[in-house]
């Protein structure tokens, strides 16, 4: 197939060989909790999709850390999600179009393909004087959220911030800010994290294009595949947990060692997350394999319960 011939060729130009690409595509199909003989038909959607869903990107409060996250995934790479992958009908910050032309996009996707389109969304949404907190095209983020969201076939939260509220719902939230669910009183895929990782969102839309349905949620939302066990069940450092081995203070010897960071305030142990397996940037790291401890930053109201942050919970 041409499409694919040339998907290859573009990861080759990337130093990518396809046997690294399987490579890949097997791991994602294990993040995405499915089992091995969907390899062959995960690397197919990647490289040559047969169709692509529209998508409805929506901006409420946040700080575009999620869609920065994004730019950071890999085989497929972002413009593949972009331009082959999925259909963006509307993203304020990739789009090209701006101002009224941009909002004319917006209502021209949502009549053509109302009932089809998946909504994502970023950012939490103002509650408190009438949603004046923040606004688009005159519209408070509320007023588009109701407009919008229920004409979508499935609502997708990105990031802590539209899943659960976010640091914007942190005490004493002054402009009454909630997450998305919560907000307009329905049920939404959470994909939380500050940022969440891009892996957690590819494995969600293959599970979609691959079955033709949402991946399996948890009582808070979250696709079970990448919510499923704890930071501590899974992290690397569990030994020297058990062992009792702690670092207890920052540039110490045993910070060197690698030991448990429990006692300088990781929050491992009431964070479910697939940091340790899935970890960032091409799989090269995350916050406990670089010496920090975790924050618990994709469970609610994380900046409030998890605090004061560096102190044993």
């Amino acid at each position: 197939m041409e499409k694919e011939k040339l998907f290859y060729e573009k990861l080759e130009a990337n130093g990518v060989s396809r046997r690294d690409f399987m490579k890949y595509c097997t791991y994602l199909t294990a993040a995405a909790g499915l089992s091995a003989s969907y390899v062959s038909q995960v690397a197919e959607v990647i490289a040559a999709p047969t169709q692509r869903p529209p998508v409805v990107w929506l901006h409420f409060g946040e700080c575009t850390g999620c869609s920065e996250a994004l730019l950071r995934t890999t085989y497929p790479y972002v413009d593949n999600i972009v331009l082959e992958t999925l259909s963006i009908e509307y993203h304020e910050t990739i789009m090209a179009a701006a101002g009224h032309q941009a909002e004319d996009n917006l209502k021209a996707a949502i009549k053509k393909y109302e009932g089809q389109f998946l909504c994502f969304v970023e950012g939490a949404i103002p509650m408190k004087y009438n949603g004046a907190y923040g606004k688009i095209g005159g519209r408070t983020f509320l007023e588009i959220a109701k407009d919008v969201i229920p004409k979508a076939a499935a609502t997708v939260c990105i990031g802590t911030c539209s899943s659960f509220g976010g640091v914007q719902a942190a005490k004493p939230n002054p402009g009454g800010y909630k997450g998305v669910g919560a907000a307009l009183g329905i049920k939404t895929l959470n994909l939380p994290g500050c940022p969440p990782n891009p892996v957690n969102m590819v494995g969600t839309i293959l599970n979609y294009l691959l079955l033709g349905k949402l991946p399996e949620l948890d009582k808070l939302g979250r696709p079970n595949f990448a919510y499923g066990k704890t930071i501590h069940d899974q992290c690397p450092r569990r030994g020297h947990f058990e062992n009792e081995e702690f670092v207890e203070e920052f540039g110490s010897e045993e910070a060197k060692l690698g030991y448990c960071l429990y006692k300088v305030g990781c929050r491992g142990p009431e964070t479910f997350n697939n940091c340790p397996v899935a970890k960032f940037n091409d799989g090269t790291s995350w916050p406990v394999e670089g010496g920090h401890p975790c924050m618990g930053c994709s469970e609610p109201d994380f900046w409030d319960k998890m605090a004061p942050f560096y102190e044993e919970l």
